[in-house]
């Protein structure tokens, strides 16, 4: 055994490894839920292990040894968080096992071995009707003499030499129990980040795990009493949100397969989510842990919350069989709050379909909806009057965007940003703030047009721009179509980008945010490589060249306002060019400021 600060290597039988996963010492807690090898990758498994060849590590983290309440230490048990495909594998092959399928319906996956070609496959017709084959290599495994003389009459192989090689292979094939899978079991002292960085290091193929992953796999081991499995279901609540908000179909995958949620008090709470309709905000597990962790502990960073649900006392520099239990109570009522279906869809609807977020096209930062959600839920909680709530939240979403606090090092910021919530006056103190700190005069004129001088549409400019003129009913481009009703894909140049390349500009300079603009796809047919001030020529004729949609000069300025266009476009050309351009992103910073202003 090879010991180190930071973990230990040992080496450990496939059928004790079985052993101690179905007995529960070493936790599988399905961090990488459902099975999703192939069969044929069982089949090859199985082949390594008869042939001796290596079929890697797999990694285990000891919980902390926690102290009980009669003073008593409760020794933490092993958590597996790389080698779950390979366990489940080996005991659905060996040990008939059914595994979980990514549509959650449970069955096996059965293993053919041929004791005279020394050949694997997964069961088919051919292997159950061969009798040359065991269809079942898990009947083989503990199986006596009589099994083999079996096989070997009906077969009809009574030639000595022959019988007592594929009797070698029979033993070589039980002998798979007892080939040794190396371990490396991580120190239960160290943290969460740590942990993640050395599965990274040591796994550098398949799935990279998050500390979001590490969190559920603490949460899917606790129990309140031997036994109880109250961490997995607690563990399933969180999952299956997710995966119902993802795809509604799933319910009815998850009542047909597992009888023992339909039948919890958790099913009920999330059912709902299967007929949401939203799709901007569809969260993953690992947001239902960063806005729990918000809500409940005041804690943006997950490391912090694995060991306060290790039991962890952070300033005796101990484990705490309460202060688990307090953290497991936390955990609880903040999914209850996060899952309940009044606080998702009055969030969703209220603040972000509010703020014309609605289309899924629009890339908004996951981090900064979380952010939002957690304090929408902590100010709720707290008493704070719902329309006054919902415009702060509006507006801190905002500002959370342009200032990018969701970015960086944000969870420090979100961490301070929750510990500052102690009254009721908290939220709309922090937001005066903010404003104050950030949006100067500097801001407004400098700053945010300065962020239009690049290309990325997903940028939190743009984006905001785009929910600016949705909100304020803008119109798009030389059309009396709203932007609220165009798709993202009609996002065309004002200066065309085949009229600037002419002109000697290269693609850097000519796809600018703020030569971006909304334009229904028949008009940019018609303004085609011509520069602004030709097709403007055309519009302000208003006879019909462009649609009869504009037809006076008050309706073509109102359109130009609503684009954040300045008036001389029509004598816009390749030589005023950049002139244009910090033009627009001043009026494009000004429509974003009216947004803020009007929540």
């Amino acid at each position: 055994m090879a010991t180190m600060d930071k973990y230990s290597v040992t080496n450990i039988k496939v059928g004790n490894l079985l052993s101690a996963a179905q007995v529960g010492d070493i936790a599988i807690p399905e961090i990488q839920r459902p099975f999703v090898w192939k069969r044929t990758q069982v089949r090859a498994l199985v082949d390594s292990l008869y042939n001796n060849y290596p079929v890697g590590y797999i990694i285990t983290w000891k919980s902390p040894d926690v102290k009980i309440k009669d003073g008593k230490t409760s020794n933490g048990r092993l958590i597996l968080i790389d080698g779950q495909q390979r366990i489940t594998a080996l005991s659905t092959a060996l040990n008939k096992v059914e595994i979980v399928t990514d549509s959650y319906k449970k069955e096996r996956i059965v293993i053919s071995f041929n004791p005279i070609t020394e050949e694997f496959k997964v069961r088919d017709r051919s292997t159950e009707r061969g009798k040359e084959w065991i269809t079942d290599i898990a009947d083989a495994m503990d199986a006596g003499r009589k099994f083999i003389n079996d096989y070997l009459a009906l077969n009809g192989i009574i030639d000595d030499e022959t019988a007592d090689k594929i009797s070698e292979h029979f033993e070589q094939l039980k002998g798979i129990k007892s080939a040794d899978v190396g371990n490396i079991t991580l120190d239960a002292n160290l943290d969460i980040g740590v942990v993640t960085e050395i599965f990274i290091r040591i796994n550098d193929a398949g799935v990279k795990l998050s500390q979001a992953d590490f969190t559920m796999s603490k949460i899917a081991i606790y129990e309140k009493t031997s036994g109880d499995e109250y961490g997995m279901y607690l563990r399933k609540y969180i999952d299956y949100f997710c995966g119902l908000a993802a795809s509604p179909e799933n319910l009815t995958h998850i009542q047909d397969n597992d009888a023992a949620f339909v039948h919890s008090p958790y099913l009920d709470k999330i059912r709902w989510v299967a007929d949401d309709d939203n799709e901007v905000y569809i969260p993953a597990y690992s947001d239902v842990l960063r806005v729990v962790s918000l809500l409940e502990f005041n804690r943006g960073r997950l490391v912090d919350l694995v060991a306060l649900l290790s039991g962890r006392d952070f300033e005796a520099r101990t484990y705490k069989y309460e202060i688990a239990e307090d953290s497991f109570r936390k955990l609880e009522v903040g999914v209850d709050k996060f899952t309940k279906k009044d606080n998702f869809q009055h969030f969703v609807q209220d603040i972000l379909f509010n703020l014309q977020f609605k289309d899924a096209g629009l890339t908004i930062s996951q981090n900064a909806i979380n952010y939002a959600y957690a304090m929408y839920l902590r100010n709720k909680y707290l008493g704070v009057d719902d329309a006054k709530l919902k415009s702060l939240i509006r507006r801190l979403f905002i500002i959370s965007l342009l200032t990018e606090r969701h970015s960086g090092s944000f969870e420090s910021q979100w961490t301070s940003d929750f510990q500052k919530m102690k009254t009721i006056s908290s939220l709309e103190e922090l937001v005066t703030t903010l404003e104050r700190q950030n949006f100067t005069e500097v801001f407004w004129k400098d700053t945010l047009p300065s962020r239009f001088d690049n290309s990325n549409i997903n940028a939190s400019c743009w984006i905001l721009y785009t929910l600016a003129q949705k909100s304020l009913g803008d119109q798009s481009f030389l059309t009396t179509t709203m932007v609220r009703d165009m798709k993202t894909a009609q996002v065309h140049h004002i200066f065309p980008k085949a009229y600037l390349q002419k002109s000697g500009y290269t693609e850097k300079t000519y796809n600018k945010l703020a030569n971006y603009v909304y334009l229904h796809d028949q008009v940019n047919n018609k303004v085609n490589d011509r520069s602004p001030e030709v097709y403007m020529a055309e519009v302000k004729k208003f006879d019909g060249a462009f649609g009869n949609e504009i037809k006076t000069s008050d309706e073509l300025l109102k359109n130009l306002c609503d684009n954040a266009i300045p008036e001389d476009i029509s004598q816009g050309t390749a030589d005023n060019y950049f002139e244009f351009l910090q033009d627009r992103a001043l009026l494009m910073s000004q429509k974003i400021k009216t947004y803020y202003e009007a929540q």
